[in-house]
């Protein structure tokens, strides 16, 4: 059941979810294999239609030819995503992440992700995310979130190049983890766009659960050296926190 993946994340995160695009994809079978040998669980897949924001990326064919152990992270940033969740499902999706304002039919979106089977390991499901961009309320999540295992908020607006995450991120998370408690629901929480190995260690403290992050991983062809710089400065961030605080990182 999805549940299980959900609480095999929530006991390890922060997790980094990595995005294959930053990779060179020429030899992407090697970077993704340096992503495994260096600890990490997610793989992330920004899939873009040229028509819900201004870029286009591979879809499902290229998703379901990446062989890895790593768990498929696809994030679907397209207009009416519903036709295509099948798709992403059989191509080996582990989380399957749709946007509030993609469409009018999202919460049948929801639904239908919570019905299909992992197609790597039908007895664990797959997880239901929701994405907002920074410009979108919080309150959409209201009739949304009992079909929802994980809320990602952008720290950027999606597919316009050369943005810094934006500060006011931080307040939404807050203002999340107060919705997720009052809900009673077990719900992660997901932070993505503008993460670099100088703000990341910031991401975590805000509350995210999962962080996106592509080229700052892959830059200078020095993985193993920027995860480890990256995971201190998580570590850091968080001996910040009282308990109480550490305990909603990992809600």
């Amino acid at each position: 059941m999805a549940s299980s993946l959900l609480d095999t994340i929530k006991s390890s995160a922060p997790l980094l979810s990595v995005g294959a695009l930053s990779a060179n994809l020429l030899h992407l079978a090697d970077s993704i294999k340096t992503l495994e040998e260096n600890g990490i669980r997610l793989l992330h897949f920004d899939v873009m239609d040229g028509r819900f924001c201004p870029q286009f990326t591979a879809g499902a064919f290229f998703t379901k030819g990446i062989g890895t152990t790593l768990l498929k992270d696809v994030h679907l940033m397209v207009e009416d995503p519903l036709p295509l969740i099948p798709e992403f499902a059989a191509a080996g999706a582990d989380i399957i992440t749709v946007h509030a304002e993609s469409g009018r039919h999202i919460h049948r979106s929801l639904q239908l992700i919570g019905e299909l089977k992992n197609s790597n390991d039908p007895s664990r499901g797959i997880l239901r995310g929701i994405a907002l961009n920074p410009g979108t309320s919080l309150d959409v999540l209201g009739p949304l979130l009992a079909e929802v295992d994980l809320v990602f908020l952008l720290a950027i607006n999606p597919g316009f190049p050369g943005q810094r995450l934006i500060d006011e991120t931080g307040r939404r998370c807050a203002l999340l983890k107060s919705i997720i408690s009052k809900s009673g629901r077990n719900i992660l929480i997901g932070i993505d766009g503008g993460i670099t190995r100088n703000n990341i260690g910031q991401a975590a403290f805000w509350g995210g659960q999962i962080i996106v992050t592509g080229s700052a991983v892959f830059e200078g062809g020095r993985v193993r050296e920027n995860l480890e710089e990256m995971r201190l400065s998580i570590s850091e961030a968080l001996k910040g926190c009282d308990e109480n605080e550490k305990q909603m990182v990992r809600c």
